[in-house]
């Protein structure tokens, strides 16, 4: 997902750690905010100038890549992140671009984590990878509804690595066929809970939807929990803890 910079200064403000320091990294349309031990700006935006080359290649070379909102066929020849926003599309049942914020965050964070091993936090556009020692919690960012950064999910280190990322009909620039203002999905990959994220806001329409969505995100393989706000409505479903913030 992907949000204007007077909703991200808004959100990244409220980003407490202890002991990581924060720096930002802005390739075009790419911008990061990473938290890490040390500043790695230069390693990190070498990491985003890599990951966006291999996908525009990839594009150019697969007409129809970046446009699909269907999944596309895997193939052996796919290099990292394009590897993983093929699978995460195949997964959740959407094109691969639907992952492309959440797998670059990925990629740029297992890469930082080799030299960050007191944590990593990658946000890019609502959409974050993150590995920490200890207990974190996440807030939950929902546009105009009256629940938005009212609660926040609870991460327990042994979650993570962990992708958490969110969907928006309310929030943002990045196609959603659905209302929910906050569709959010957390899985071991980032990928696919970008992926899997943006299918489970697709199949909101109305409050009553959000109970058979939940079920749906569950169904697939690798997400380990869902939320989903629309209004004053907000459903969970998987191995997730919810608390004020």
């Amino acid at each position: 997902m992907s949000q204007s910079y007077t909703d991200k200064a808004l959100y990244r403000e409220r980003v407490r750690t202890s002991g990581l320091a924060r720096f930002q990294v802005r390739v075009e349309q790419t911008d990061l905010f990473i938290r890490a031990e040390r500043v790695m700006e230069a390693e990190a935006r070498a990491l985003v100038t890599t990951g966006r080359s291999r996908i525009l290649s990839w594009a150019e070379s697969h007409p129809g890549f970046l446009e699909s909102l269907s999944p596309l066929p895997t193939d052996p020849l796919v290099p990292s992140p394009v590897r993983e926003m093929v699978a995460a599309g195949l997964a959740a049942g959407v094109g691969p671009m639907a992952a492309v914020a959440g797998a670059l965050a990925e990629f740029v964070g297992r890469s930082l984590m080799a030299k960050s091993p007191g944590g990593v936090i990658v946000e890019n556009g609502g959409d974050i990878y993150l590995s920490l020692p200890s207990q974190a919690v996440v807030g939950l960012f929902a546009g105009p509804s009256i629940l938005s950064g009212r609660l926040g999910l609870v991460l327990s280190p042994e979650r993570m690595p962990a992708g958490v990322c969110t969907s928006s009909a309310s929030v943002g620039h990045s196609l959603s066929l659905g209302k929910a203002d906050a569709a959010v999905v957390v899985a071991r990959s980032a990928a696919l809970a970008d992926a899997a994220a943006t299918a489970l806001g697709n199949r909101i329409q109305r409050p009553a939807d959000i109970e058979p969505a939940l079920a749906w995100a569950l169904s697939v393989e690798g997400v380990s929990g869902a939320v989903a706000v629309v209004g004053d409505r907000i459903g969970l479903l998987g191995d997730l803890e919810l608390t004020e913030i």
